[in-house]
Order: structure tokens, then C-alpha cells, then sequence
């Protein structure tokens, strides 16, 4: 494909909380303002009227059928297993086929993550794909890797989070040698539980610009480009913040008045965690994931973003990157962890 040829990206419509209408006018949107063919995935019906509704006659959209969607509560693998025909791995089946350059979802990160490591497969040295980039606006340049996509997470699998992360940050910001953090109790060598301090030692072997530990307040403070977690403390400092900033919004807009310029900075720092998503990393394929409250420009945001990294080829770059990373960690003389 040459580099004026537009990208095709599949856009799962039924994923999100208020699918079709939104995914659908985000691709819209997309088509409408940028150089981009769009694959809208879903219910064939309900997926027309929304593109009749949205006056997107002589825009690059087609429609691609599918049969159901997998909800939030279910067992993504196992509702994959029952219907193979659902919107998310009709999407991904289209990178896979290569009708298609990239998936761009709001539905099941779950299912999101299971169909693309089905369909696309993973780096070698992986044994599960990681969600993370920046999410806060008051630290732009500070990647939290992982999101909630891993949930007690291995030493060595931190590391690989973090090698892939390093590589985000590279080409999305163009940080060229990224500042890699641990996320602890402490900023000491010792502090934090084993999981912490495995990691560290491995991190400390890995080659990666590894800076040591950072606690959460220091997030802000621009001390790190990456900062690695497990998915269980990440999701929970993304959920914190996106509360936090609607809380002190809501506060101040009673002391300030709700024009206040204060109210809109607070409020644009949880509209950034829920614009635009981010790539699924270690799949060998474009696969962009976001929250299912997202809005129609930050729908356009995430196709956006698909086109960057396949223009980036961000693929090839960060799986060359782990593989340097891992061959290292593993041949550290301790610290392996279990």
C-alpha cells in the first residue's frame, strides 16, 4: 500500500455502551474528515439506519454483517467458542484475512484481547497481550502499563510490559530513549511486595532506561515516560483518576459556577481517559481497544490512532524491541521471577 492509499480500518459496531449510534457516527466522523476506508461491523439493519441517520451517503464506509456481540459479563473465550460470528472477531477476522489494516473496538476488552491473540497470534515470548499508554492529562507523556488487561502478573511478564511500553512511548511521543519506572510503595530498591522486587531486578538486567521504583504521587511529576504495574493496580488508578477528576468537577463547578474556565480543565482530564483508546500491545496486528463510554470523536480519535501505528509500523519495531529486552532479562543471573 502505498503512503497516500488510504487504510482500511474495521470498526466494531456493536461495542460500546450506546452501539451502534456512536461507533457509527465516530466512523462518520472519520471518514468524513480524514483519508481513512472504514469496515463497519455489526447488525447489517440496525448498523443502515444509523448511516441513514448520519447523512453518510458517498463516504468510504461499508457495512460487514455479524451475528451478536459479547457482553461485558461474559467469559470472552468461551463467547467466542459459542459464536465465532460475533461483531468483535468478525472485525478482527478482517485483519487476519487482510481485508482489513486494523480493528478499532469500545466493546469486552476481554473479548477484544481474546479474539486478536485467536486470530492474530502474539509476539514470540509472550504468553498474553497488555493495554497501557497515557491516560492522564496532567502527565501526557507518562504511559501506565498495564490498564487491567493482566491481573497478577509474573515478574517476567512485567518486564515484557515494560519493554513494549518503552516502544509506545518512542514512537507515539517520540521519546527516544524512554525513562522506565517500577510502580511501588516506595521509592527505595527494597520496598514493595515480591512481585515488585523481582520485577525490579529483572527490570535492572533488561537494557531498558530503567530508573527505579516511583510511587503514585510521582506519576505527575514527569520522573518516568512508563510506568509498569500489574493490571489489577492499574485499573484501579484509572478508575480512581477518572472519578477523582469527575468528583472535583462537580465540586468546583458548585464553588466557581459551571462556566468556570477550572471546571473544563478538570473535566477534560477525564474526558482523556475515555477518548480514543489504545493498542492492544504484543498482538501481531493492529488492535485498538477503548472504554465503552467513549464518545463519537473519541471513536474518530482511535481510528486515528490504527492509522499512526500502522504508519509508524509499530508492530515490527516494538516486537524487534521485546525480543532484544527478553533475551536479556532471561539471561540475568537472579532475579528470575516464579
Amino acid at each position: 500500500m502505498t503512503q497516500n492509499a488510504p487504510y482500511t480500518i474495521a470498526v466494531d459496531a456493536m461495542g460500546g455502551d450506546d452501539a451502534p449510534a456512536t461507533p457509527v457516527a465516530g466512523a462518520v466522523l472519520a471518514a468524513r474528515e480524514g483519508n481513512v476506508r472504514v469496515l463497519l461491523v455489526g447488525d447489517p439493519e440496525a448498523v443502515g439506519r444509523e448511516l441513514a441517520a448520519g447523512d453518510a451517503g458517498g463516504l468510504a464506509i461499508e457495512v460487514v454483517g455479524s451475528d451478536g456481540v459479547v457482553g461485558e459479563g461474559e467469559h470472552p473465550a468461551l463467547a467466542l467458542r459459542r459464536n465465532p460470528k460475533v461483531s468483535i472477531a468478525v472485525a478482527v477476522g478482517l485483519v487476519k484475512a487482510g481485508k482489513a489494516d486494523a480493528v478499532v473496538s469500545m466493546g469486552s476488552t476481554g473479548a477484544t484481547m481474546a479474539a486478536s491473540v485467536l486470530a492474530l497470534g502474539l509476539f514470540p515470548g509472550l504468553e498474553r497481550p497488555t493495554l497501557g499508554g497515557p491516560f492522564i492529562a496532567l502527565a501526557p507523556n507518562t504511559a501506565i502499563i498495564d490498564l487491567g488487561a493482566n491481573i497478577d502478573c509474573r515478574p517476567s511478564q512485567l518486564v515484557g510490559f515494560a519493554a513494549m511500553g518503552a516502544t509506545l512511548m518512542r514512537a507515539y511521543r517520540g521519546i527516544e530513549n524512554p525513562r522506565v519506572a517500577l510502580l511501588s510503595v516506595g521509592s527505595e530498591d527494597g520496598k514493595g511486595n515480591r512481585q515488585v522486587q523481582e520485577t525490579h531486578k529483572l527490570l535492572e538486567a533488561s537494557g531498558l532506561n530503567f530508573v527505579g521504583n516511583v510511587e503514585g504521587h510521582e506519576i505527575f511529576e514527569d520522573k518516568a515516560n512508563v510506568v509498569v504495574c500489574d493490571g489489577f493496580v492499574g485499573n484501579v488508578l484509572l478508575k480512581f483518576t477518572e472519578g477523582l477528576a469527575v468528583a472535583a468537577a462537580a465540586h468546583l463547578a458548585r464553588a466557581l459556577g459551571a462556566d468556570s474556565p477550572a471546571v473544563a480543565q478538570i473535566k477534560g482530564i477525564a474526558d482523556q481517559a475515555l477518548r480514543g483508546g489504545g493498542p492492544l500491545l504484543g498482538v501481531n496486528g493492529i488492535a485498538i481497544a477503548g472504554h465503552g463510554r467513549t464518545s463519537a470523536a473519541g471513536i474518530a480519535a482511535g481510528i486515528a490512532l490504527a492509522e499512526k501505528a500502522l504508519a509508524w509500523d509499530l508492530v515490527r519495531i516494538m516486537r524487534d524491541d521485546l525480543a532484544a529486552v527478553l533475551e536479556r532479562a532471561e539471561a540475568a543471573p537472579e532475579g528470575q521471577g516464579g
